[in-house]
């Protein structure tokens, strides 16, 4: 621990700027402290496809540690956010010599490929009011992201960006949910109501 707190340092990146880029070398597992971060990638169209969102809490990068290569995706600051970065030196000494550090990787990259099976499902079977239920309630995950609370501080553009939707249509969704019962539109975010509802939540 002492070694973690001296090597990792924090970094701030305004709304709209870039965490890290696609092709960069992979010199840092990432971590959010505060704000949120979109994982995505650009076609040369320049189309936008996002993979997921990393809520305070949660860490992205492992695989391009592990397999030392470069860097697949763009990662942006959805709005100002505090960056936590631990060398990559101090990553793979903590995978070599902590046997609990190991453990959490392993869950960790497990419940990562479960998170995009379960994206990919969601996108080609389900309708978008559902899909906006599953992506408000992937966001509460003990694992990925410990420090969610219940009241998520994300804007409906942002619902529509993680959800592949538009502004509008992601209004129109939570509005479906709200009626539900499953969520509260607050001023600052989204206050969850029902997480077991919205998981399940199929129209």
């Amino acid at each position: 621990m002492a070694r973690v707190e001296a090597d990792t340092f924090e970094t701030f990146v305004p709304k709209g700027g870039f965490v890290c880029r696609k092709g960069e070398p992979v010199e840092n597992w990432i971590g959010i402290i505060g704000g949120m971060v979109k994982m995505n990638n650009f076609s040369p169209s320049g189309k936008s496809v996002t993979f997921t969102g990393v809520p305070p809490g949660g860490w992205f990068g492992e695989g391009s540690l592990l397999k030392h290569e470069a860097r697949k995706y763009d990662a942006m600051a959805l709005r100002d956010s505090r960056i936590a970065r631990m060398p990559a030196e101090t990553f793979h000494w903590l995978l070599d010599s902590s046997l609990p550090f190991t453990r959490f990787l392993l869950m960790q990259l497990n419940e990562r490929l479960g998170q995009f099976i379960g994206m990919v499902e969601n996108d080609r079977l389900l309708d978008l009011n559902t899909r906006v239920a599953r992506c408000l309630a992937s966001m509460f995950h003990s694992h990925l992201y410990p420090g969610i609370e219940k009241l998520v501080h994300i804007s409906q553009e942002e619902v529509g960006l993680l959800s592949g939707s538009s502004r509008q249509r992601a209004n129109q969704a939570l509005q479906v949910l709200e009626k539900h019962g499953l969520l509260r539109l607050d001023y600052g975010g989204i206050r969850v109501l029902d997480l077991e509802g919205l998981r399940r939540y199929q129209e």
